[in-house]
């Protein structure tokens, strides 16, 4: 931080407008968790853990159970990341989005050299056992990474005495470094302590920087390879239930196809099959991504290494190549396959809609039909009360007509009624009708 009166706060007072809210935190991302210094001969133990459920408080309580560490601040952690310095060890706490791990660093005593036998290259924890075990989360990965020196002349000679640590389990190794600086080793196996064991021999001199940069990429490897297959578990158990679920959107099509069955007996099927698809994806495909994600990180981190064979070994590289691979490949097909699914579900809820569509347009033009044939049956029928009306309304006139031509003859008017009102009957016919069609007319402009 600038001192006030420093030509370069100066200028930024005059030149830059006000920081965004965010760029102080983005700006200092790339230095929250430094790279470990480690001097070499060193033992680095390594444990994660999945840290759902578990709370910050808590692991802030857990690190202040530490010798010496007992008024560790709690906004300390707000960055996720601690390294504590106790007079044995160092403590490196780190909270990721899944797990959080822990390293504990302590220097190994002047004969762990290469070749040197158990007791030399696991020496007693800084840590206590009961601290490790209370550690909050569970396990997801452990490692014991021993560095010591060594001369990498010939790599090949060195595995024999490489393998005093790791007993008759197949190893791995890889020379490593864009200069071939040192050599990695480990088995991948997991030991009734719960730790794997990684060796590094690198040559005397080495410096702390570049040891913690290749111990910081070995135990990467190792726990984002655990987190990457923590989605093989759910692919393998959704094989079953998609292989299922694609047997039935097949019969249902082919129902659609056919014809035998109802509309509402496949609109059931089709949304029962389509909540049971979409709740496997919102349930799952969060993992199948995180997988992706987290084998990419291997992939990088092994890159980074820049391995070199050793002869009569794998790499760690091909060693991945192999075993991960296929879970990889597996956990990635069971994320199409279930995509592919949720699509095939949307596809057959269109073909039904449509067949929905069709027959309700189709219902709806019989009923069209129908109401045309009313409508025309109402005419006629309308018709039919109007030619009635005017009959009846022309008898009431002719009948009026008729009495009073019965009036005037008698009152002594020479008329026949009954041949005036014959003679009217033509006249009055011709009238209502008129008078009728004027009614007609000015109703249906009104």
């Amino acid at each position: 931080m600038p001192d006030p009166q420093t030509p370069d706060a100066l200028l930024a007072d005059s030149l830059l407008p006000p920081d965004d809210a965010l760029r102080a935190g983005l700006h200092n991302e790339v230095h929250t968790r430094p790279t470990a210094e480690i001097q070499l001969p060193a033992l680095v133990l390594y444990v994660a853990v999945l840290n759902s459920g578990v709370s910050k408080d808590s692991e802030h309580a857990h690190l202040c159970s530490l010798p010496g560490m007992a008024d560790l601040q709690r906004s300390r952690l707000e960055s996720n990341f601690v390294r504590l310095d106790l007079p044995d060890c160092t403590v490196k706490w780190e909270r990721h989005s899944e797990f959080s791990r822990y390293s504990i660093v302590q220097a190994l005593p002047a004969h762990a050299a290469l070749g040197a036998q158990e007791p030399a290259l696991t020496p007693s924890l800084a840590v206590s056992a009961a601290w490790l075990r209370a550690i909050p989360g569970r396990t997801i990965a452990a490692i014991k990474l021993a560095l010591v020196t060594g001369d990498l002349g010939n790599p090949r000679e060195l595995m024999p005495q490489v393998r005093a640590w790791f007993g008759e389990a197949q190893v791995v190794a890889s020379v490593v470094g864009a200069d071939g600086h040192s050599l990695a080793v480990s088995d991948f196996a997991l030991r009734p302590s719960g730790f794997s064991r990684m060796l590094v021999v690198a040559p005397a001199g080495t410096s702390p920087s570049r040891a913690g940069r290749l111990t910081q990429r070995l135990i990467e490897v190792e726990t984002y390879r655990m987190m990457a297959l923590r989605g093989l578990p759910v692919a393998k158990e959704l094989g079953a239930v998609l292989s299922q679920s694609e047997s039935q959107v097949a019969f249902i099509i082919a129902q659609l196809e056919g014809k035998s069955a109802s509309d509402q007996e496949l609109l059931d099927a089709l949304v029962a099959l389509a909540a049971r698809v979409e709740r496997a994806v919102a349930e799952h495909m969060y993992r199948f991504s995180a997988t992706a994600a987290y084998d990419a990180l291997v992939q990088q981190r092994i890159h980074e290494l820049r391995e070199r064979p050793v002869p009569g070994t794998q790499t760690i590289g091909e060693f991945m190549q192999r075993r991960l691979s296929p879970a990889i490949a597996t956990v990635a097909a069971t994320r199409v396959r279930l995509q592919s699914l949720s699509e095939r579900v949307a596809r057959a809820s269109d073909l039904l809609r449509t067949r929905v569509d069709i027959a309700t347009e189709a219902q709806n033009q019989q009923l069209l039909e129908k109401l045309t044939r009313g409508q025309e049956l109402q005419l006629r029928l309308q018709s039919t009360v109007e030619g009635l009306s005017i009959a009846a309304i022309s008898y009431y006139v002719v009948s009026l007509l008729y009495y009073g031509a019965k009036a005037l003859s008698g009152m002594g008017v020479p008329l026949e009624p009954e041949v005036a009102t014959g003679l009217c009957v033509p006249l009055v016919l011709w009238g209502v009708w008129r008078l009728t069609r004027r009614i007609q007319r000015k109703m249906y402009r009104s």
